[in-house]
């Protein structure tokens, strides 16, 4: 994997550089494999997914708080020469997209917000336990039982538990005290990018009323619903949303170099 502004990232060519790139920003604690195949080779789009600060084979610590994580983002920009791209983010990283979006508008050329919200607040069990090493697998085992539909193969299921589990517990934590710190809801009405917000209608980390708020209050923005899917639905549904982001990408607008 290549390298850029001391990020790895994983690159698909699959475009032209005159239609906008899609940068993929993983959820708290996740990496760039968080994004199934389908999202990470999105047809006729080049599209970069990245692992944050100290999250898959980037090494280092990982930051403080999701503006700092934000600010990593430009740096990544500027050193692969992407002048504005579409930011495409799964819960924390939806976070670090919507404030790209805020504080950096010309650097952004439209932003998917998958199960994120506003503000992200973290159930107590999790950051209680999460603190201390010892009772990290309660933490991780309480914060799955919110993360995916009911009817979610065990199997998946499986894969994400042991992906969490393999994660230093001072990495997570302070992703999860990054997230529950955030809150940019005095803000949304600012955003003037093209948005599409996507929810599993089983979510109950990050429920449909944080994706609705979104829609309503981010002018011009598309919510978009996905049936058997909960906060993991890039996951659960990847075809699905594969289908929703060519969409959404096919209707931006973009100059290159502009």
């Amino acid at each position: 994997m290549p390298t850029a502004a001391g990020l790895h990232y994983f690159l698909h060519e699959g475009g032209s550089l005159t239609k906008p790139s899609l940068v993929l920003i993983h959820e708290a604690g996740g990496e760039h494999l968080s994004w199934p195949p389908e999202l990470r080779r999105l047809p006729e789009r080049r599209v970069f997914t990245l692992d944050l600060p100290g999250h898959g084979k980037t090494e280092g610590l990982g930051c403080q708080s999701v503006e700092d994580y934000a600010g990593r983002i430009v740096d990544f920009l500027n050193a692969t020469g992407l002048s504005r791209a579409v930011l495409g983010g799964h819960g924390m990283g939806g976070a670090i997209a919507l404030i790209l979006a805020l504080d950096h508008p010309e650097r952004v050329a439209g932003i998917l917000l998958a199960s994120t919200g506003s503000r992200l607040p973290m159930p107590a069990p999790v950051l209680e336990n999460g603190a201390n090493p010892s009772t990290l697998l309660l933490a991780i085992n309480y914060l799955q039982e919110l993360s995916f539909h009911e009817n979610t193969p065990e199997s998946l299921r499986e894969t994400v538990f042991k992906r969490l589990t393999q994660i230093r517990q001072t990495l997570l934590y302070g992703d999860w005290l990054a997230c529950d710190r955030f809150d940019v809801s005095g803000r949304l009405e600012t955003i003037k990018t093209p948005t599409l917000v996507v929810c599993g209608k089983g979510d109950k980390l990050t429920p449909l009323h944080f994706s609705e708020t979104l829609a309503s209050r981010i002018p011009g923005a598309a919510l978009q619903t996905v049936d058997e899917a909960g906060h993991m639905l890039i996951l659960e549904q990847p075809q699905h949303m594969a289908k929703l982001i060519s969409v959404f990408l096919a209707t931006i607008q973009y100059i290159p170099g502009m």
